[in-house]
């Protein structure tokens, strides 16, 4: 018996070296190895997204090396390395490359059973393998050895090993034990058990055949097995490996630590290429902890809000002081189950509504208004085509004379209207583009005057990057995504220091919204927060959009399908969720107030729109741009334009045939005039009627009309308009 071994041995030799020669001889793929193992895993070409404080916002199992999971050896528990280091290669320390004993031994088995019961592979050999994938030959194995030990001249034993930790594959494109301990119990090396961290050391030799998700128990056997030379290497107690035993694997399937899904989407769709080519883990602006409260809060209150047909929802929230996007929320978290989740709420197109007006009072304030300014909040029909809107505000209430900031501060409707008609439309829309309102492409005609209320489709990215405007002082930054981004567009002015002052100030105040949300209103909040409401018609969109010293935040309700709510506006839906969130935001920060330009002139003023019994009018504090506050007991009064508004030219009229003939009219509207002034109207080139004021209720007649009307004040013809056409039917 001994005489058959010796000759075996002889043999084996024998083939050790006709397989050197013959390697040598036809030069079969032997190639140098690299003299750094670290270098190699920058070829990447799957790129992973990291939140501000690096953790992850996606993962990726399609690149060739796991760099973004890679652990240097020191961080890798040293059970864990034992382990592998006995259950792959006990004398990895030992040789230099190829384990001869171990191969003889393997050959010599194979022999025997005439099949590949056995491969001996050292860790190293293994790392060629990893490095250099060949075909699972004869020759390949000799190759894999001689190129073993020409790796340990290179490199160092433990830098083999770390290399072999963190890239040895796994069940589902996983590399190297932390992604491995992710995937089959979401948890951390340094949290294994020591039955756990065997079970890494054992799946690497069948990890399909062994996968722990599909059958647990097969692998058993083999951890009993390494338990056993865990134990007579002395690395394992008895006691332990009855623990072991009795141990029972707590499988967990791995999660990301938050959903950011749509914001990675619109990262990569918005191509910055020149971070993609420059790195391989894109570091964001975004923090994940506030994105997992914002998202909680968002999916609450629409939990709450779901039995009045509210399904989708979003929310950005923006550090202003640096740009940066916090938060980047959608309802549903991309769930197949929640309607239209797929769809980036944030950069869908949706109606502002009176979320836009601090925009347009602000071009007002620019074009020679101030907060004090009043206007006529009367009931208000404007033609549309060849008919008549009536306007209304959304209690359906009106106030009489208000104070631009109260027009602002109540979100009226029928001030904002006299206002897009005092700047122009074409103005406006003009400001809005420099605000970065690029969805507004559409021709002024397109909008009218129905751009005031919001009639034209912007969206939450829009909104909120614009309202920054305001928050940084009037400065327009572009919003940051990226921590290494740099603005290729830079800043603009797009309004004064003074003016978005003002409108801030306006937005944070009380006692400017007291007519329409009440003294305990829900947009009072504790710290000094500029905040305004919007709602589309027919309560397809709700908004709520806010800034305090630091932070701007906006939040979207509706439906992505187009469905109407069933009564939710701004400031029953979104208000709670932007109220929450700012409370979370400010709740470990030294807060502070709204910055107010030093510039601004502070004066009591009377306030003409706030009446008393006696007649006269309440004094109140406003700010001014200097130069532009009312002199001694002069006070502002509001100086419109006289202009024809009913009927307009072209009009068509209809006849009511409920109602009697002879007791039908319709109201002319002559604007701009006082209640001293006289209005003598001219229907058909006759006087139908004078009378002081600018309304007349002219009694209808059909056919074919024209109308004009002629101003006397005291005797004294004033002006006379020009002539418009407008039928009876």
């Amino acid at each position: 018996m001994k005489k058959s071994g010796s000759a075996l041995k002889s043999v084996i030799i024998g083939l050790a070296i006709l397989g050197l020669f013959l390697a040598i001889k036809t030069g079969l793929d032997l190639k140098p190895v690299p003299d750094s193992l670290t270098r190699l895993i920058s070829d990447i070409n799957k790129f992973q997204a990291i939140d501000c404080h690096g953790n992850p916002l996606t993962v990726t199992y399609q690149n060739r090396w796991n760099s973004y999971n890679f652990l240097p050896l020191h961080d890798i528990p040293e059970f864990l390395q034992q382990s592998f280091i006995i259950a792959e290669d006990k004398r990895f320390y030992d040789h230099n490359g190829v384990d001869w004993k171990a191969r003889c031994r393997a050959v010599w088995q194979n022999v025997k059973r005439l099949a590949a019961v056995r491969g001996a592979s050292t860790i190293s050999e293994q790392v060629v393998r990893l490095i250099r994938p060949r075909p699972r030959t004869l020759w390949s194995r000799w190759l894999e050895g001689f190129e073993a030990r020409s790796l340990e001249r290179n490199v160092t034993k433990n830098e083999i090993l770390e290399f072999y930790l963190n890239q040895v594959p796994y069940a589902s494109n996983r590399r190297g034990v932390l992604q491995a301990a992710r995937y089959y119990f979401n948890r951390d090396l340094d949290t294994l058990s020591m039955k756990e961290m065997m079970a890494l050391s054992v799946l690497v030799r069948a990890p399909s055949h062994l996968d722990l998700y599909k059958n647990p128990e097969t692998i058993e056997p083999s951890i009993d097995r390494l338990a056993l030379r865990l134990q007579s290497a002395g690395l394992l107690s008895q006691e332990d490996c009855r623990q072991i035993q009795d141990d029972r694997f707590q499988l967990e399937k791995p999660v990301l630590p938050v959903y950011a899904g749509h914001f990675i989407n619109y990262i990569f769709s918005t191509a910055f290429e020149e971070f993609f080519h420059a790195e391989h883990v894109l570091r964001t602006t975004l923090d994940s902890n506030i994105q997992k409260f914002s998202q909680e809060i968002l999916d609450q209150r629409l939990t709450d809000l779901k039995p009045r047909k509210v399904t989708n929802g979003a929310v950005l929230i923006v550090d202003h002081t640096s740009n940066e996007v916090l938060a980047w929320v959608n309802a549903g978290k991309g769930n197949p189950d929640v309607p239209c989740s797929q769809i980036d709420a944030v950069t869908a197109l949706r109606q502002p509504g009176s979320s836009m007006k601090p925009f347009l009072y602000a071009l007002a304030l620019e074009s020679g208004w101030t907060a004090s300014h009043v206007l006529d909040d009367q009931a208000l029909m404007e033609p549309v085509g060849q008919g008549l809107h009536a306007y209304h505000n959304y209690s359906r209430t009106f106030y009489g004379p208000v104070s631009l900031r109260e027009a602002l501060g109540n979100s009226l409707n029928i001030p904002a209207i006299h206002t897009i008609q005092f700047v122009g439309v074409d103005h406006y829309l003009s400001r809005l583009r420099s605000l970065g309102f690029e969805s507004l492409f559409q021709h002024p005609d397109y909008y009218g005057d129905g751009l005031a209320l919001g009639n034209g489709e912007v969206k939450l990215l829009e909104l909120v990057q614009a309202y920054t405007a305001l928050a940084n002082r009037g400065t327009l930054r572009p919003l940051k995504m990226l921590a290494n981004q740099y603005s290729s567009g830079g800043k603009k002015q797009v309004f004064s220091e003074e003016i978005a002052s003002i409108i801030s100030n306006i937005l944070s105040d009380p006692g400017a919204r007291h007519l329409e949300f009440g003294a305990s209103s829900l947009l009072n909040f504790t710290v000094q927060t500029a905040v305004k409401t919007g709602t589309s018609s027919d309560y397809r969109d709700a908004w709520a959009i806010g800034y305090n010293y630091k932070y701007t935040a906006g939040v979207w309700m509706g439906n992505l399908d187009g469905k109407p709510m069933d009564d939710v506006s701004g400031a029953i839906g979104p208000t709670m969720v932007l109220r929450s969130i700012f409370a979370e935001l400010n709740r470990f920060d030294e807060t502070k107030p709204l910055y107010l330009s030093p510039h601004l002139v502070k004066k009591e003023i009377c306030d003409p729109a706030i009446q008393l019994l006696d007649g006269d009018c309440l004094n109140r504090t406003e700010w001014f741009i200097a130069g532009t506050e009312p002199k001694a007991e002069k006070q502002e009064t509001a100086e419109a334009d006289i202009r024809l508004v009913r009927p307009a030219d072209g009009i068509q009229l209809a006849m009511d045939p409920r109602i009697p003939d002879d007791r039908e009219a319709f109201e002319f509207y002559l604007a701009g005039i006082t209640k001293n002034e006289m209005v003598d109207w001219i229907v058909d080139n006759k006087s139908s009627g004078k009378i002081q004021g600018g309304r007349y209720l002219w009694p209808m007649q059909r056919g074919k009309h024209v109308v004009k009307a002629t101003v006397w004040k005291e005797q004294t013809k004033v002006l006379e308009t020009g002539t418009v056409q407008f039928i009876v039917k």
